[in-house]
C-alpha cells in the first residue's frame, strides 16, 4: 500500500509542479504580450508625433489682416511640420469676425492649418453656428485670400425656419452669402402672428 501512495504523491507533486510552471508561464506570456501591444500603441502615438517637428497642448492663434482680426483658433493640441508649412489641431474651434460685427462660430475634431498660405482643411463632427443656424458636415474648408468656407461633401443645415440638406455648399464671409449645389431639399416654416 505504501507503494501506491508514494506514487500518488509523486504523480501529486509532478502535477502541482507542472500547474506552476504552466500559470508561470501563463503570466509570462500575458505580460510579455501585453509590453508588446502597449509598445506598439506608443510606437504609433511617437510616429505620429515625430513627423512633427514640435507638439503643443492648448494652443491659440489669431489672423489678422490690415490690423483687423478676421479669425481666431483655440485648440486642445497642435502638432508643427515646418516641411509641409502645417499645424494640425485636434479638437479645435474657430471664430470668424464678419464686417457686420456678427461672428460665425466652428468646431471640430480636428483641422489642418497651411500656415503659410493660412488656408484650412477641418474634417470630424463639423459644426459652424451663426446667430440662429446650424450647419453639420463631415470636412469643410477655408480659403484665406478669398474669406470663403465650402464643402464638397453632404452639409445639413438648420435654422428656426427652415431645414436644408445640400450636396456641397460655399459661404462667401465678405458677403455673408451662401450658394448651395447638387441636389438640394429643404423645409421652410412660415412664422404666423395675428
Amino acid at each position: 500500500m505504501t507503494i501506491i501512495t508514494m506514487n500518488h504523491k509523486k504523480k501529486l507533486k509532478f502535477f502541482l509542479i507542472s500547474v506552476i510552471f504552466i500559470a508561470f508561464g501563463i503570466v509570462s506570456a500575458v505580460f510579455v504580450g501585453y509590453r508588446y501591444i502597449s509598445d506598439k500603441e506608443d510606437n504609433l502615438i511617437s510616429n505620429i508625433r515625430s513627423k512633427a517637428n514640435i507638439s503643443i497642448g492648448k494652443a491659440h492663434q489669431t489672423a489678422t489682416r490690415n490690423g483687423i482680426t478676421e479669425w481666431s483658433l483655440d485648440a486642445a493640441s497642435v502638432d508643427y511640420i515646418n516641411d509641409k508649412n502645417q499645424a494640425i489641431f485636434h479638437d479645435l474651434s474657430v471664430k470668424f469676425f464678419l464686417k457686420d460685427k456678427t461672428n460665425v462660430y466652428l468646431k471640430a475634431d480636428r483641422g489642418i492649418l497651411n500656415t503659410d498660405s493660412k488656408n484650412m482643411k477641418i474634417f470630424g463632427n463639423v459644426v459652424v453656428e451663426n446667430g440662429s443656424y446650424r450647419l453639420k458636415c463631415d470636412n469643410l474648408y477655408y480659403k484665406h485670400n478669398g474669406r470663403m468656407i465650402y464643402s464638397d461633401t453632404s452639409v445639413s443645415i438648420t435654422g428656426d425656419l427652415f431645414n436644408l440638406v445640400a450636396d456641397s455648399m460655399s459661404l462667401d464671409l465678405n458677403t455673408n452669402r451662401s450658394i448651395f449645389e447638387g441636389k438640394v431639399e429643404g423645409t421652410l416654416r412660415e412664422r404666423i402672428t395675428l
